[in-house]
């Protein structure tokens, strides 16, 4: 069967899927450098992550934390964190493209973005207690720091798959 789809656009939703795998592989390196540096923190400071804490959260607003137990708030935090890294992954390539910059300053351009959106936007727009306003200085730099990482890793990743698909 023939496809009469431009290339362009074959292109175009091939580097949406690739970037939005790039987001949840780029979330690894970043959930491990989250866990290893929180044990740094003040002891007063290393209480749950964003992701959990978030997770927790909404659990309140829609009556169900009373069903979470630890575990199952953990997971669900952890399948979350992933989704999060995926779905803003795929928003990638449209800003990529359009800067002549190697690909981890890139990505970690992209990385501080999302925390600047997320942190000091979105969470306070939808009133998590959790942002960027209400966190000390060490966690928002530990904050800052895990969206470099995970920047840095998805330009990396997102390069290597658009070699991939270009040679294919």
């Amino acid at each position: 069967m023939k496809n009469d789809q431009p290339n362009s656009t074959r292109q175009e939703r091939s580097f949406w899927r690739s970037d939005a795998q790039a987001g949840f592989l780029a979330t690894i390196p970043m959930t491990l450098f989250l866990l290893a540096i929180q044990r740094t923190l003040p002891t007063g400071q290393q209480y749950a992550l964003p992701p959990e804490l978030f997770t927790r959260e909404l659990a309140h607003r829609i009556p169900l934390s009373f069903h979470l137990k630890k575990q199952h708030l953990v997971l669900t935090s952890l399948v979350s964190h992933f989704g999060y890294g995926t779905a803003v992954g795929a928003l990638y390539h449209p800003l990529e493209k359009r800067m002549a910059l190697p690909a981890p300053v890139k990505g970690t351009l992209f990385g501080l973005l999302v925390w600047l959106v997320s942190y000091l936007g979105l969470a306070p727009l939808i009133g998590f207690a959790e942002s960027g306003q209400t966190e000390t200085t060490r966690r928002n730099l530990m904050m800052v720091a895990a969206h470099v990482v995970w920047g840095s890793s998805l330009g990396v990743i997102a390069k290597a798959f658009a070699g991939k698909e270009k040679a294919e």
